[in-house]
């Protein structure tokens, strides 16, 4: 869970006393976005089968990717 206190928020209210914005730094901006993106690849993948480690590097050295 994000320690929203931790964040160094900034709020924007209206007339009304509403909060309507928020301000963040913008590397706490960029680790959200990284965090989204991952979430995103993750969700695409999730109905796609697993493989072992030892199929997953025969694949590799075959490929030429790791020494074989």
């Amino acid at each position: 869970m994000i320690d929203l206190q931790k964040l160094k928020l900034k709020f924007i209210s209206n007339e009304a006393g509403q909060q309507t914005d928020v301000i963040l730094p913008i590397e706490v901006f960029r680790e959200l976005i990284d965090d989204l993106e991952d979430l995103a690849a993750i969700a695409e993948r999730r109905d796609e089968s697993a493989i072992s480690h030892e199929k997953l590097i025969a694949e590799l050295k075959r490929d030429g990717y790791l020494p074989g």
